[in-house]
């Protein structure tokens, strides 16, 4: 970790230092630190609105964007999105600095004007630009291994769920005990859906209690190659046999990695 992203966490633990403002959720060389920020800000109607700020920091950060999810009981999902749309349109003026305590203190001032604003409108502004932009230097495509799903339909209905708000396409695969997940769409939206994945309670332990997913592994990504093929959905497959899986990452263009990184999970 580099110093001054190391003297930036430190700041940053000292100002949020309340109860449960301020949580380590991992710290990794080689993917970096993600953490949690507790704070309110104000909504419309001089309102405090509590935020839960997520920031994913990747190990070349400030030089490049932070993943941010934002989440609160008092916004809707497609609010949550604008919000942390708006965020990372700001982050891009402060590149090359640390700058996760100025977008804290930008949102708690400029909420209220976000929220001011009509969401039909902007919301489908925003979608059609998305879609108009989505071209294959900006598509990533990501696999990542899963261990386990105990809870397995509230699971898979999380996971739709995320990636319908996150406007990511792929596939959901099961082949006997290997759960693969294959994502499509904006690298950072693909960022924060693994923040997602990695910090709530998705799944449920041994003895049934809710827990988050800690055996989650990210086994490729790469931006989408011409022989790749578009998703145009994301679909949940099961496979009888390994020759059905196969034929599914070879129909995608993804041969290389079938044989690279899936094969090797079979025992």
């Amino acid at each position: 970790m580099a110093e001054p992203v190391r003297e930036e966490l430190s700041a940053l633990a000292a100002i949020f230092c309340g109860p449960h403002e301020w949580e380590v959720l991992s710290c990794s060389e080689t993917d970096g630190t993600v953490f949690r920020i507790h704070t309110k800000a104000e909504g419309p109607m001089d309102v405090d609105i509590p935020l839960e700020l997520v920031f994913h920091l990747p190990i070349n950060y400030p030089l490049c964007l932070p993943a941010i999810s934002v989440n609160s009981e008092h916004l809707t999902r497609a609010q949550c999105v604008t919000v942390k749309e708006k965020l990372l349109e700001q982050a891009e003026n402060l590149l090359s600095e640390p700058m996760v305590h100025e977008l804290v203190l930008w949102i708690q001032q400029n909420l209220r004007h976000i929220l001011s604003q009509p969401e039909t409108g902007s919301g489908s502004d925003k979608c059609t630009f998305s879609a108009s932009t989505t071209v294959d230097d900006g598509l990533w495509i990501t696999l990542l291994h899963l261990d386990h799903m105990r809870a397995k339909t509230k699971y898979v209905k999380t996971v739709e769920k995320w990636v319908s708000d996150l406007r990511l396409t792929g596939r959901l695969m099961f082949m006997g005990k290997i759960i693969l997940i294959l994502l499509q769409g904006d690298r950072n939206n693909i960022k924060e859906y693994l923040v997602l994945q990695k910090t709530s309670k998705v799944d449920v332990d041994s003895s049934g209690k809710k827990c988050k997913e800690k055996m989650i592994s990210v086994l490729f990504e790469t931006k989408v190659q011409m022989e790749h093929k578009r998703f145009l959905a994301f679909e949940v497959k099961e496979y009888a046999a390994l020759d059905e899986l196969q034929k599914e990452f070879e129909t995608a263009g993804l041969k290389k990695l079938f044989y690279g990184f899936v094969l090797g999970l079979v025992k």
